[in-house]
Order: structure tokens, then sequence, then C-alpha cells
């Protein structure tokens, strides 16, 4: 199950928390249930679940809302999801101490902790961008930013998304035709955490990022590309967005 930015209920999420960010938290939680309701699978259900639980002022309606958001997400099973987890049954452990519920709360506490940090996720791996690249090239980290362009970045950063990888390509700097290859990363990798619990629950978008080069071992051809409607509304609420980068 893949996660896109232009899914319609993705977008009333993208733009509840853009009110969210202004304040305007009565707006927000409307257009999160707006999601729920036209919802139709799991993924959508377990996005706007999780968005709505963050505007519950009683404790055990925070609850339900976490628990709803819970069983859509263990009925996906897979990458998109399992980084959202331990933040889930955290969450759920939180809310069950402050009712009183010790052994509940102990029960989702060691739950998170089981699950650990590091990405379970084994790809295949893709990286979007506009350079001409040969197989076994290896990209590096030290480019600059596509968003901030006078910061030198740390990190080589990538996704577990075909489609996702497209987009990326279509927003880098350049003048060649939008690339996506198939990577291997060369060493460790982590979560992207300008992305991992900061905009979306966990990492649905499944992107990863490492100090270490990426090696170019194919090329993928039949992505999809985003419309030049969806790009640029895409594009606009990328800058309204913009912020610290975390690198």
């Amino acid at each position: 199950m893949e996660f896109s930015p232009f899914n319609n209920v993705v977008k009333l999420c993208l733009q509840g928390m853009s009110l969210e960010e202004n304040k305007h938290t009565d707006e927000a939680l409307k257009l999160f249930v707006q999601a729920w309701d036209e919802a139709t699978n799991d993924l959508e259900k377990f996005l706007a679940a999780h968005y709505i639980s963050r505007h519950q002022k009683a404790v055990s309606d925070r609850i339900v809302w976490l628990e709803k958001a819970l069983m859509h997400a263990l009925r996906i099973n897979d990458d998109t999801v399992k980084s959202a987890l331990p933040n889930l049954y955290l969450n759920l452990a939180k809310c069950y101490a402050d009712l009183g519920n010790v052994e509940k709360s102990n029960e989702y506490a060691k739950l998170a902790t089981v699950l650990g940090e590091r990405p379970s996720d084994l790809g295949p791996f893709y990286h979007g961008t506009k350079a001409d690249l040969q197989l076994g090239d290896l990209l590096m980290a030290g480019g600059n930013s596509n968003y901030q362009a006078e910061l030198t970045m740390n990190h080589i950063y990538f996704t577990a998304l075909v489609n996702g990888a497209g987009l990326a390509a279509a927003l880098a700097k350049g003048e060649g035709r939008e690339r996506v290859y198939v990577i291997e990363p060369m060493g460790n990798y982590e979560n992207d955490p300008n992305l991992t619990d900061k905009k979306f629950p966990g990492n649905p978008t499944r992107s990863y990022r490492s100090t270490a080069p990426l090696k170019v071992v194919g090329e993928v051809m039949d992505w999809v590309r985003p419309s030049a409607e969806d790009l640029e509304r895409f594009s606009v609420q990328l800058a309204k967005g913009k912020g610290e980068i975390i690198n």
C-alpha cells in the first residue's frame, strides 16, 4: 500500500496540518474528521484517526482514536506504517498512565521498546534526481539542499516508494530529465527525521537517509509522474511549510 501526497485523504490531512500550524484548531479538526469520513482503506483511516486523536480534550477520547489508528495500522502490516507503531504505543502508554492504569501503560511501553528505532525496511530503494548517472556510480552526501540552496546536506536521501522518488526527481534542481534510480545503501541508514513523526505518524513515505554512499544498480522507467497541477500544488504547499531542516 503506497502513500501518496496526491491522495485525496492525505491532501485533507495536509490542509489540516497547515491550519494547525496557524492555530486554527477547530477548522483543522473538521478537515481531519472529513478525511476520516472519506477514508476508504486502512492507510487512510490510520492517518485520519491519528490526527483526530491529537485534538481530543478527554484522555479517554484520545485513547479511542489512538486505538482506531493502531487497529488500522496493524491491519496493513507493512513498512508503510511499521515505523509509526513505537510512537503509537508510547502515546497509548502515556494516556493509560494519565488514567492510572499502570498495567496497560506498561504493556504498551514494552511494545514500543521491543520495536526499537532501526528501520526494518529492506527496500528495494530509489533515488530521484535530474543527474545522468551510470550503473555503479556512487551518490554521496555533501550536496546542496533542494529546499534551502545555501545548506550543504550531511546525508544522502532515498525512499522505498518509486513514485516518491519520482516526485523528488520532479522537485530536484537541474535542467536534465527526471530520473529514478534503483540504489543500494553502502552503509547504515535511518528514518528521515524531517518527515518521520514530524509531519506524518511514523514514516509512511518510507524516506531514509545515510551518511554512506548510495550505489546506482538500475533505473526505473515506468514510474508515475505527478501532473503539472499536482506538482504546482505540492510545490506551493512545500514552500509554505519550509522550516528548519534536521541535517
